[in-house]
């Protein structure tokens, strides 16, 4: 199979996650618009959209987005921001705020979500703030699960999802274009459950506030937004 993170950000734009996200970044400025802050950290910083609204919305000194996926680190840099090929453990900084965007806390193996989250709280000053979005039970029942087929005549894209024991398992099938042919790549991307006790358990952090989204606009929140702080030793 081809390398999740390359093929997931081939295919990003076709998901529908620039439609939803201003809705999803509000909720990042409004918090941010909240506080003093002089640093930031976004890890999973996918292509660079969150550090370009937030720069322009705010007056942040220092920005910098790192991400696994050479291709997403390749766009952030196209927009004229700091991003790295790198993971959190290895970043050598620490900051005032540290955001994790989009359900990528999600993506975190349970048996590595509190290794994750320690690294989270040592690359926060004291005082600092962690804010981050994660998956509820429905977001990945009610809304993620099933098939889902989108072309864009260049690219034929095809996804296909359960959620089972708390992961959420889907297969990407993506056909892309190249001369009279296509070109076949498939992938396995999984995301996993977290609860909103067991970020603040496995973090060290104190919850400041927890807000219930929903992201897709039905009945039951999707999402949960959360503010975490670094007590100051």
């Amino acid at each position: 199979m081809t390398n999740s993170l390359d093929l997931y950000s081939k295919v990003e734009d076709l998901l529908g996650v620039k439609e939803v996200s201003p809705n999803l970044y509000a909720h990042y400025l409004l918090a941010l618009n909240s506080m003093e802050f002089d640093s930031l950290l976004d890890v999973g910083c996918g292509g660079g959209d969150f550090i370009h609204q937030m720069k322009s919305a705010l007056d942040i000194d220092t920005i910098k987005g790192i991400d696994l996926s050479p291709l997403m680190v390749k766009k952030t840099k196209a927009l004229g921001y700091n991003a790295e090929v790198i993971a959190l453990q290895d970043e050598k900084d620490s900051y005032d705020v540290i955001t994790a965007v989009f359900d990528m806390t999600n993506y975190i193996e349970p048996k590595k979500l509190e290794e994750f989250l320690i690294s989270i709280r040592e690359h926060l000053n004291d005082g600092g703030i962690f804010l981050c979005d994660i998956n509820t039970v429905y977001g990945f029942e009610g809304v993620a699960v099933g098939a889902y087929i989108v072309d864009d005549d260049d690219r034929f894209l095809t996804i296909d999802s359960d959620f089972d024991d708390g992961i959420y398992d889907s297969i990407f099938t993506l056909f892309e274009k190249q001369g009279d042919n296509f070109h076949k790549s498939q992938a396995r991307i999984k995301q996993y459950h977290h609860s909103v006790e067991d970020i603040i358990k496995y973090s060290g952090l104190e919850l400041i506030s927890k807000d219930d989204i929903s992201l897709y606009g039905f009945d039951e929140a999707d999402k949960s937004f959360l503010m975490l702080h670094k007590n100051i030793i």
